[in-house]
Formats: C-alpha cells, sequence, structure tokens
C-alpha cells in the first residue's frame, strides 16, 4: 500500500507512550465513531494518569495526528493520522470461512456475462463492507480473439466479440429481413480475419475503410451486419468504460448530525463524477495489491473526507482488467474491508479469466 500523503508526524518521531495512546485513540474511534478522551484510555488499559494522557495527546494534536472537534474534551484521528495509522499499526488478517464462501458462490453464476459479474462484485461487495461498492470496467485493448453472429429467431442476432483477455462482449442486434446463416457466417470470417490479435479500439477506424473497399466482395447483408457489429462493441465512449456504483443507501446510515449528512450529500455529488473516478481507479491498475485514498489524498474526495479502499483484478497472465473498490467514510472498518476488497478482486479475476474456456 503506498503513501499518498506523508502525514505531518513520521512514525519514527513517536515515542512508545505516544504510539500506544495514538494507537488505542484510533482503534476506539474507528469502532465507536466517537471522540476518545483520556479517561476512556486510561480505562482500557494505560498505565498513565488520564492527565499524562491528556499531554500526549496534546503533542499528537499539534502534530497534526489528531483534532478536536467542536467543543469535546475527546480527540478524533486527522485523515493524516488514519494514514499514519493504516500503514503504521494495522494489523489485517484474513476473511472469514462464511465470507469467503459467500463471495465464491456470488460470483461463480454459470453462463454469467463480463458486466453481469462486474455489477454482482459491486453489490456483493457493499453488502458486505457497509459502503458503496465500486467497480471499473477496463479499456478495452486487448487483443480480438473471437468474433461470431448467432442468429436468435428471424429478426434479431446475438453479435459476440471474445478477447484475448478473456472478457467476452455480447450485443443485441436486429437481423434484416432475408438473412441467412450463409450471410452471418460470411459476415463473422470477414471480421475475425481482420480483428483477430488486434484491439477493437485501434481496429475501428481502419475497418470501416476496409469495409467501404469490401462492400464489392461481401453481400450486402453480411456489409450491414460487420458495419452494426462494430458499432454495436464499441459503443461510443460510455460503453468503453463502465463505473458501476451499488449501495448508496449503506452511506446514509448512522449519521446523527446535519454536519455528517451534509458530508454524505456531497459524496453523493463525488459519485456521480464518472470520469474522475474512473481515473482514481485506473491510478489503482498499476499497483500490486490494495491501494488506500483517505480524504484530501484525492482531489475527488477532498471535501467529503470520505475513504476508498479498492485493487485491481486481473486475468491468469496477470493483466490488468480494472479495479474494485469500496467507498465510504474516512471511518471505515479497513482490517475487515481490505481483505473483503483483496480477495473480491482475486475471485473476480480467477471467473472472468475463465469465461472463455
Amino acid at each position: 500500500m503506498s503513501l499518498f500523503a506523508s502525514p505531518s508526524a513520521p512514525l519514527s518521531s513517536l515515542d512508545q507512550r505516544a504510539r500506544d495512546i495514538f494507537r488505542r485513540i484510533v482503534e476506539t474511534y474507528l469502532e465507536t465513531g466517537e471522540p476518545v478522551g483520556s479517561r476512556t484510555i486510561s480505562k482500557g488499559g494505560v498505565q498513565l494518569s488520564p492527565a499524562s494522557i491528556r499531554n500526549t495527546m496534546q503533542d499528537l494534536t499539534l502534530a497534526g495526528l489528531l483534532a478536536a472537534p467542536h467543543t469535546s474534551a475527546g480527540r478524533i484521528p486527522t485523515h493524516a493520522g488514519l494514514r499514519l495509522f493504516v500503514d503504521g499499526f494495522l494489523e489485517i488478517g484474513d476473511i472469514g470461512t462464511e465470507e469467503r464462501r459467500e463471495i465464491d458462490a456470488r460470483l461463480a453464476g454459470k453462463g454469467r456475462g463480463f458486466d453481469e459479474a462486474l455489477d454482482a462484485a459491486s453489490s456483493l461487495l457493499s453488502g458486505l463492507a457497509g459502503g458503496a461498492g465500486i467497480v471499473a470496467s477496463p479499456v478495452r485493448d486487448a487483443g480480438v480473439k473471437h468474433v461470431e453472429f448467432v442468429a436468435l429467431g428471424n429478426d434479431q442476432a446475438l453479435a459476440v466479440l471474445v478477447g484475448d483477455d478473456g472478457t467476452v462482449e455480447n450485443r443485441l442486434m436486429p437481423l434484416s429481413a432475408g438473412v441467412t446463416p450463409s450471410t452471418l457466417q460470411e459476415a463473422s470470417n470477414f471480421l475475425n480475419a481482420r480483428l483477430k490479435g488486434r484491439p477493437l479500439a485501434e481496429a475501428r477506424t481502419e475497418m470501416r475503410a476496409e469495409l467501404d473497399a469490401a462492400r464489392l466482395q461481401l453481400d450486402a447483408a453480411a456489409a450491414r451486419l460487420v458495419e452494426d457489429g462494430l458499432a454495436a462493441w464499441s459503443g461510443g465512449p460510455d460503453r468503453e468504460r463502465s463505473l458501476i456504483v451499488r449501495g448508496r443507501a449503506n452511506l446514509l446510515q448512522n449519521h446523527e448530525t446535519a454536519a455528517d449528512l451534509e458530508l454524505v450529500r456531497v459524496l453523493f455529488d463525488d459519485l456521480e463524477q464518472k470520469e474522475q473516478l474512473i481515473g482514481l481507479l485506473d491510478g489503482v491498475n498499476a499497483a500490486q495489491g490494495v491501494r488506500i485514498f483517505i480524504g484530501a489524498e484525492t482531489r475527488l474526495f477532498s471535501l467529503s473526507g470520505s475513504a476508498v479502499i479498492a485493487a485491481p483484478y486481473m486475468n491468469g497472465r496477470q493483466r490488468v482488467l480494472g479495479a474494485i473498490g469500496v467507498i465510504g467514510p474516512a471511518r471505515l472498518n479497513y482490517a475487515r474491508i481490505i481483505p473483503l476488497v483483496d480477495y473480491t478482486a482475486r475471485v473476480l479475476g480467477r471467473m472472468l479469466d475463465g469465461q472463455d474456456h
């Protein structure tokens, strides 16, 4: 996990007493959501007087790791403090057997298409983690492995595109009257000969030029199928990159003040910024393992003070397909959610990798 914003006080600058008090304050805050006072810490087993604990809390506040909300005598961690805690103190275990089984079962649906699998993963994470689940599909820059048109009755066909990375795109398209099985095969053969091994985005412009020249050789109905197929698979910018957000309602829970609800409203606005969210998740694609962004570490969530825990999902050849994660308040249960995101990303990658077998 990378540091995107270094805290005001590095871990090495804290003595053992400060480390112990700081860790207990953050753990208590993450559990309760309430400011933590010196008496709570002393009752928790720290063998110091409340006055000594208060002095240390003041030092941690001056260091930028704690803050005093409103007039409360207690302290809460700042975003810099949460970052220090996550990188220096957090103990991450593995997910439980039941959660592992649920993830395996929910993502192992037979015959599930690429987009359906992404939607299932997003919904699954939002339910297990209690935040909003997000999934970004990849830029479809893998080479084309196979193309096929399949008739579904007299007036409809299924255009199937299988990528080298295991992704499968299925698009329903109307069929003109009089299209025969040989026409479908002719269109499939034409595209397979020119697309195989080439990224669709790279080949699309050249293919349209080739199609104009090939109309003399191609049956008119086959030429129309090829043209419609290219349009269906590319689908414009929104089709090329999809962003799935599930579980927004989870973000409305456990907010008691008007200020809390205002932060949620800002977060809801942030979640509508599709291009910025995809850009954030694209940054995860270059990482190995889980990445964590807290508050102002991302421009997108600096106002809402939210946190993002995300991980790339990849195929069996270790090619990154996209990213998946959880968004919620900075007071997320990091120890529980990090392994959930990590395991879900790995299962999703394996499942998508197997779609072309």
